[in-house]
């Protein structure tokens, strides 16, 4: 199978004494492109790296993520908007708006959020978008700003099918990742009323690594696994999810 993880942090301190190894690993099992979302400043010079070391595999967007909004936010998307027009990336992202760990900056979240929105139009790129308790603040904002130019991921889906349906509407896609796996992840009472054309399918390692590494280091290698529990729920063929979420990842992206 030719599959693409279309969100893995692969550049993260955690790979620093075997990425080679990993990125071998999934390429041996048939991930050919890990695209990397860019957290903040701190970020970037790692995840360029990653890219110069395996080029055509570990493909970089650049954005601010939402926990690393703070009152000096403008500074970070400074630095997001002059790397956007120094050279290609393959999205903004991964921006968005995170209500799990902190709600003090929720209006910095929402401010900085627009602003690379504004920045997804101008250079016309898909956006990446983390929702983590946050999927109503973040769906009004894409909504009210949607003129039919927006497109994207809301990444690490895990929301009901009425969700689902929003993110539909939008023209918008749905990452799935390890989540799909966990007993009580809840997207076995989802994904069988979505359709193959509005997903992707993610690692987002070292984080949220599928059954049965869960609680583990993840990386793309287990990309495979969350196919596999897709194509169980969606009642597919393993193939076809693999071929249909591949070419959904890549014609977004084009990169």
């Amino acid at each position: 199978m030719n599959l693409v993880d279309s969100h893995a942090h692969i550049y993260s301190e955690k790979f620093n004494a075997d990425r080679a190894e990993a990125v071998e690993r999934s390429r041996q099992e048939g991930v050919s492109k890990i695209y990397m979302p860019n957290i903040d400043h701190t970020s970037i010079d790692a995840m360029l790296e990653a890219e110069e070391k395996y080029e055509s595999v570990c493909i970089p967007m650049m954005g601010l993520h939402p926990t690393s909004v703070d009152k000096d936010f403008e500074r970070e998307l400074y630095l997001v908007e002059e790397w956007l027009g120094k050279r290609p990336f393959a999205a903004v992202g991964e921006c968005g708006i995170d209500l799990y760990w902190d709600k003090t900056f929720l209006p910095q979240q929402q401010e900085a959020l627009k602003v690379q929105v504004a920045l997804a139009k101008k250079y016309k790129l898909p956006l990446v978008l983390h929702t983590r308790d946050s999927f109503n603040e973040t769906y009004e904002i894409i909504s009210a700003a949607q003129d039919g130019t927006l497109k994207g991921i809301f990444h690490c889906f895990s929301g009901t099918v009425e969700e689902a349906e929003k993110v539909k509407e939008l023209g918008f896609l749905m990452g799935i990742g390890g989540v799909a796996t966990f007993k009580n992840g809840g997207l076995d009472k989802v994904l069988p009323h979505v359709q193959l054309e509005d997903l992707v399918l993610e690692t987002d390692c070292p984080y949220l690594a599928p059954a049965p590494h869960r609680g583990k280091r993840n990386e793309p290698v287990y990309l495979p696994l969350v196919a596999r529990r897709v194509a169980e729920l969606m009642q597919k063929p393993e193939e076809e999810v693999a071929e249909k979420t591949t070419a959904n990842t890549l014609n977004l992206f084009k990169l």
